[in-house]
């Protein structure tokens, strides 16, 4: 089974070729040649499902001082030059000193060679996409920036340029949602975790987003509202997503109750309620309410409802973690996942760690049909109720921390490992066998001397290169938890 998206991935990704104006009346055809590869460049790009704005042929500074206007009033979140024959420096310079966003160049030949036998100064000037890289990276680092990264091959039947078209696409997304995040906030850290404490004016300086400020109250008042008829379909669903077993080896579990299952499913429709009057993007939340009162009931009952939202677009942040809750968002919007997860026990015999947690979850990345348990208590929290137990995806996994450094800034602390086939512990978490790389003794102490928060998001596929960039995007520090010499 899979959780349908409530709201689709989408980017605003602009396009422009370059040329040199001079070219025209000296090669006939050159120009509509040009304009007919920057098409089936933007064709591509147009595959992406993103918006796409092809702002046409830039082929002098003069051109290129009347496009900025529209580029800014586009509202975009990535911008493509594509170099469609050698073009000066002028035709960029006023674009990406002006902008905020990222820009990548872009260097796709037609032809895989020339035709030496054939060779034209025409063939040339068609196939010419990388003689001016230089000079426009040049100039950019003259304007204050960075040099823009370049997508180099060629234009068509080309599978590294294809992945980076989806992988700069991909990055589009993140940068897109980030910068518009409502991320919803009630309750606190735990009293004793001092890494998870975060500066939420931080967080809007770093990526835009905004945290909307709400009370466990106003959950509880959603939840009086729910009808028996909603809670009757929500259940419907959860058992269908769900399987129900019987309690294995830990006391404190057993099969799923109707009790807790009524519970669970009234939050889940109260959380519904509660993204839409809030206009939320996710939640990171933590809240004890008082012993025996209905808010406490609430509020140790969403992990289920948590789990769905998660799996349809909308992380859900236990432990009150802000910082993860971005995690898990950037893995949403690279379609990869994003769990809430941190390291369990060590498999000194295999040579694995458990990574997990007791909830929310990312249900659509689950190795097979996941599991609702009851529990009698969790542990190291007040109250009892469903709890959602399944592993990730066999295969290749990524994992990313977003910490804060000794200056208060921003860190991303990345790895990739494996996650291997065999048993997990019945005990109501997910938990997920990672195996990495030199060794598990290895990775785990030079994660930690990266000084990474004890949660992460967990996703699926090796995409460290991707958080990579985007934390260079962002300027966020980063860091590849890697081998020696990988």
């Amino acid at each position: 089974m899979h959780v349908q998206r409530r709201k689709q991935r989408n980017a605003r990704i602009g396009i422009f070729g370059v040329g040199f104006h001079k070219y025209w009346d000296q090669f006939d055809g050159l120009l509509e040649e040009l304009k007919q590869k920057l098409s089936l460049f933007v064709d591509q790009v147009k595959t992406q499902d993103v918006e796409v704005s092809n702002f046409d042929i830039v082929d002098s500074a003069s051109a290129a001082y009347a496009l900025l206007p529209r580029i800014k009033g586009a509202d975009l979140d990535l911008l493509f030059c594509h170099m469609l024959t050698y073009a000066t420096s002028a035709t960029f310079a006023a674009i990406v000193r002006s902008l905020d966003i990222p820009v990548v160049l872009v260097a796709l030949q037609p032809r895989k060679a020339l035709d030496y036998t054939r060779a034209s100064t025409y063939m040339q000037l068609c196939n010419d996409d990388f003689c001016s890289v230089p000079e426009f990276t040049g100039v950019a680092i003259r304007m204050g920036k960075k040099a823009p990264p370049v997508i180099l091959g060629t234009l068509e039947d080309d599978p590294i340029v294809a992945r980076e078209i989806r992988q700069w696409c991909d990055i589009a997304v993140v940068l897109h949602d980030l910068k518009r995040a409502r991320i919803g906030h009630f309750g606190h850290p735990i009293e004793h975790m001092l890494d998870m404490q975060t500066d939420q004016a931080a967080l809007t300086a770093a990526y835009g987003c905004h945290i909307v400020q709400t009370e466990a109250d106003d959950l509880l008042k959603l939840y009086r509202t729910v009808t028996e008829a909603e809670i009757a379909a929500k259940r419907a669903e959860i058992l269908t997503l769900f399987d129900t077993p019987d309690p294995q080896s830990d006391p404190i579990t057993e099969k799923l109750t109707d009790h807790d299952l009524q519970i669970c499913a009234g939050a889940a429709v109260a959380l519904d309620r509660f993204v839409d009057e809030y206009d939320l993007d996710g939640l990171a939340y933590y809240y004890e309410g008082e012993a025996g009162s209905p808010l406490r009931e609430l509020v140790t009952h969403l992990i289920v409802g948590n789990s769905l939202l998660t799996a349809a677009g909308f992380p859900m942040c236990g432990e009150s973690d802000l910082k993860t809750c971005i995690a898990m968002m950037i893995m949403d919007r690279l379609d990869i996942g994003g769990s809430f997860a941190e390291f369990h026990p060590i498999d000194f015999e295999e040579g694995f760690v458990l990574v997990g947690h007791d909830g929310p979850h990312h249900i659509n990345i689950a190795e097979g049909k996941p599991v609702l348990r009851s529990l009698a208590k969790y542990h190291g929290k007040p109250g009892s109720g469903a709890s959602v137990e399944f592993k990730i995806k066999e295969g290749p996994i990524t994992l990313l921390s977003h910490t804060v450094n000794a200056q208060g800034r921003f860190k991303f602390v990345i790895g990739e490992g494996e996650s291997v086939h065999g048993p997990i512990p019945p005990t109501g978490n997910t938990n997920t066998r990672g195996f990495f790389k030199p060794d598990i003794r290895t990775f785990l102490k030079e994660w930690v001397a990266q000084g990474p928060t004890h949660h992460f998001a967990l996703g699926v596929g090796h995409q460290a290169d991707t958080l990579e960039k985007i934390a260079d995007v962002l300027g966020i520090e980063s860091v590849i938890v890697a081998p020696k010499g990988s």
